[in-house]
């Protein structure tokens, strides 16, 4: 094995060990003591639960990363990528198909494999602690409508990519790069209206106390709603939850039926504002920009190694290919990946504190947000007390309690 076979190797060591030693110290975080700012919202049992759920899924995250990082390896050294690049080489097919042959068999292969963790997580983990609500059909549903739009939209835009980069020269990173920002304007149109809806039932929200006192706040705050919806997230999970998607005439505000079981309209009312400020502070187009800034750099990294002999010689590659450079620059970017996904959770934190603080000024109301955090804490089984190391790595939200400090520091 060569350098870089070593640089990989190392990294991937690196990502996991520092995965596990988070998650050792976050076990670690966990007290018996129930936070002061919390009392009265849990009682004994509920927060010993939440923190056995953390145990739990702590370490079925560790079996799983562990597979996954054995599976890799062993693959890897028994030079599998070769033979399934050898194998398909056999049917004499066109480059490009052959590449979409290599990623799609690699893709189908985890997929499979992965399996019996996503059913296990779904229908033992999340069915002992009353989250569960995923019928089997669903499960399945959700498998083949995944797969179909893989086939429908994931293919297309995969073989544009390989295409540019076998076909278009020097300048094939900026044209793919060109490609995908073009695709992923157009999908922040088309995924609200046309492909969410292939999953979940979206209702626009009814008429009555919540909708009024809904519209008289985004009136005030000058947000022209297009459109507000109730979706049955009962229909998978009892967890809570809201987001904003979409742009322009197409942006659309999503109340799970869950979190408006369980929430005062005031609340409900605190949780949209953190989503329009969100809007109005730009994030979501700031982290676009940032996506696509990021891509950029990505694909003219990548036009650098997709012909380097040596990336392919630790991979026990005979042949060169583009779809196979793809494949193991990816796994060579892990270290600069694990340092942007960082930034990107550093930034993605601010973002969250900027919104509640948009919030807890727009609605004039401090206390609604603080009531609808410890809620949505109580009814997901949160950790409380997670370990600054873990959240660093991790966390794209604020520790609860960090936000109500914060959101109690506000001059309203």
């Amino acid at each position: 094995m060569n350098i870089y076979g070593w640089i990989i190797l190392i990294a991937l060591l690196l990502e996991f060990s520092l995965s596990v030693i988070s998650d050792l110290y976050n076990l670690s975080a966990l007290k018996k003591e129930l936070p002061a700012e919390f009392e009265g919202v849990y009682d004994e049992e509920r927060y010993a639960r939440s923190q056995e759920y953390t145990r739990v899924k702590t370490r079925f995250g560790f079996i799983t990363g562990t597979f996954d990082l054995l599976l890799l390896l062993i693959f890897w050294f028994m030079g599998g990528f070769n033979m399934l690049d050898q194998w398909l080489s056999t049917f004499g097919f066109d480059p490009l198909v052959t590449g979409l042959a290599f990623i799609g068999t690699l893709i189908i292969a985890k997929t499979i494999i992965s399996l019996p963790f996503s059913i296990y997580s779904t229908f033992v983990i999340e069915e002992r602690f009353g989250f569960n609500k995923t019928t089997p059909g669903t499960f399945v549903a959700d498998l083949f409508k995944g797969l179909a739009l893989s086939l429908i939209i994931g293919v297309p835009l995969l073989a544009g990519i390989l295409w540019f980069f076998m076909y278009a020269g020097e300048l094939a990173w900026l044209y793919a790069w060109g490609a995908v920002t073009l695709f992923t304007l157009i999908m922040q149109y088309v995924a609200p209206t046309w492909i969410m809806p292939l999953f979940n039932k979206f209702t626009p929200l009814e008429e009555g106390e919540l909708r009024e006192a809904i519209e008289s706040y985004t009136d005030k705050v000058n947000f022209p709603l297009a459109g507000l919806f109730v979706m049955d997230g009962s229909k998978r999970s009892s967890k809570s939850n809201a987001f904003f998607t979409g742009f322009g005439k197409n942006k659309r505000i999503a109340l799970f039926d869950t979190l408006i079981e369980n929430h005062t309209t005031s609340e409900l009312v605190a949780v949209l504002a953190h989503e329009i400020g969100h809007y109005k502070k730009k994030h979501i187009i700031k982290n676009m920009v940032i996506s696509i800034i990021h891509t950029g750099v990505l694909f003219f990294l990548l036009s650098l190694f997709l012909d380097f002999k040596p990336l392919f010689d630790a991979f026990y590659m005979e042949e060169i290919s583009v779809y196979a450079g793809l494949i193991f620059f990816g796994l060579l970017y892990t270290p600069v990946e694990m340092i942007l996904s960082v930034v990107m959770q550093i930034f993605s934190r601010k973002h969250e504190f900027e919104a509640d603080e948009f919030a807890a000024r727009t609605t004039k109301s401090k206390e609604d947000m603080i009531s609808t955090l410890k809620k949505l804490s109580k009814d997901n089984l949160s950790n409380l007390t997670p370990h600054p190391l873990y959240v660093f790595l991790n966390y794209s939200h604020p520790p609860v309690i960090q936000r109500i400090r914060a959101i109690r520091s506000i001059n309203i």
